[in-house]
């Protein structure tokens, strides 16, 4: 019988009662293959691979994560929240040391959920990775966490959300934005003031085959990681960067996806996109859980798989070496003077405008984070949509110094005497203090 060198547990929710609608790329048939393949090869019979099912998430575990307006439950299905409490289950089965690591095959899937949520973009209402590892933090402290989104898609939103924290590490390894949705991730942006240099993005050309994938992962990525030496690393692990995906335009193989998570060696996995659903996710998710649980991979192929023809041009191998070499200097040494904003009133300031493309919203922000040398910053966005009037969400970080706490509950208690706006939250991590008005 085989036997996992490493326990591994894998939470499974395809969602059956939940899709954008009955033909997009988005909906419930995108696991089942995945769960008729991983029973046929015989996965979970492999002595220390346990299938485990998911919790549900609270509407706390979003609140101390996101600002939603009007409120969560208007955000957020209980299969939303059933797909972030997967996501929650896998990081308890780790973090209480009942397997040594897990993946979260859930959906719907979330990295494209920004701070601030309206509505659902790019197929996500709210950000399961960001929800678990926020869960994380607060029930187990303050921890260093690396996230390696491998999403065709740049992970926006989970950038967003962490641009100003210089705890977490985000990398997100995507096709071109010149290319493709949602048409951001360069590697000029490095995160906030005080988190410079955290945010890793690296935009690959359409074509990129395994070859690519990797070198960027073992010339830019590994020296990354063994620099910062994170406590736990989560790879966002979206899949529609395979040869067939039908929305992207990449050549990774089943083979290179595996081979990929065996050298970043993650704890955790949370499944993003991937809309091939049977050339391509049944043999991934395969691969990925092969790989992670430290089993032999190298029979996992596509049906149709040809390494020859997927081959990537010489001049797209020089583009991406250029490439990994500059993104690998940003990290050790990125430049000041490119962050976009501006210093008042001793808070740094950026306008932000935001397209919902899935609901049609549109959304534009004030973000004002606070200068400070001994924490990450008191966090307060002004944000106003065509759905929602002018809104506030203000929030005091888990670390926050005493300036900081006392500055965001001033923040607070003036936004509320002000009243010139409809919603109003507070996410206080020090104190664990979640407060609305207005809704």
């Amino acid at each position: 019988m085989l036997e996992a060198k490493n326990r591994l547990g894998i939470v499974f929710f395809p969602a059956y009662d939940w899709a954008i609608s009955p033909t997009h790329p988005e909906r419930e048939e995108r696991l089942l293959y995945t769960q008729d393949q991983l029973r046929e090869e015989g996965l979970f019979d492999i002595d220390g691979i346990t299938e485990y099912k998911p919790e549900v998430a609270s509407h706390e575990d979003v609140e101390r994560t996101h600002f939603c307006l009007p409120d969560v439950a208007s955000i957020a299905t209980k299969s939303h929240l059933i797909s972030a409490g997967g996501a929650i289950k896998a990081a308890r089965l780790v973090m209480e040391k009942e397997e040594e690591k897990a993946f979260a095959l859930v959906r719907p899937p979330g990295h494209h959920a920004m701070k601030f949520v309206h509505g659902n973009r790019g197929f996500c209402n709210m950000n399961i990775e960001a929800i678990m590892l926020e869960w994380i933090r607060e029930t187990y402290g303050q921890k260093r966490v690396a996230i390696i989104d491998t999403d065709c898609h740049h992970g926006d939103g989970t950038q967003d959300i962490y641009w100003h924290d210089p705890n977490t590490l985000f990398i997100s390894l995507h096709q071109d934005g010149r290319t493709i949705y949602p048409g951001t991730g360069f590697p000029k942006d490095l995160g906030g003031p005080g988190a410079l240099g955290k945010t890793i993005n690296i935009p690959l050309p359409p074509g990129t085959s395994d070859e690519g994938f990797l070198h960027v992962v073992d010339h830019t990525i590994l020296p990354i990681l063994e620099h910062f030496k994170p406590d736990l690393i989560i790879n966002s692990a979206g899949q529609d960067n395979h040869y067939t995906d039908p929305i992207t335009n990449m050549n990774f193989s089943a083979q290179g996806y595996a081979l990929l998570n065996q050298k970043l060696n993650p704890d955790l996995a949370v499944l993003e996109g991937g809309y091939a659903i049977q050339g391509a996710l049944p043999y991934v998710n395969l691969g990925i859980c092969l790989a992670m649980a430290g089993v032999d991979y190298s029979g996992v192929r596509e049906p149709n798989f040809n390494a020859e023809a997927l081959r990537q041009p010489q001049k797209v191998t020089d583009y991406i070496k250029r490439l990994s070499a500059e993104t690998r200097e940003l990290y050790f040494n990125p430049p000041r003077d490119k962050m976009k904003g501006e210093v008042s009133e001793g808070f740094f300031v950026r306008h932000k405008d935001i397209f919902y493309d899935t609901d049609g919203i549109s959304e534009s922000q004030v973000e004002s984070v606070m200068m400070c040398d001994n924490c990450p910053g008191v966090l307060k966005i002004e944000s106003w949509s065509t759905v929602n009037p002018l809104s506030v969400g203000i929030e005091i970080p888990i670390d926050a110094c005493e300036r900081c706490h006392g500055k965001g509950l001033q923040l607070f208690e003036e936004a509320q005497v002000k009243g010139n706006y409809r919603y109003m939250q507070l996410i206080n991590r020090r104190d664990r203090q979640y407060q609305q008005y207005g809704f």
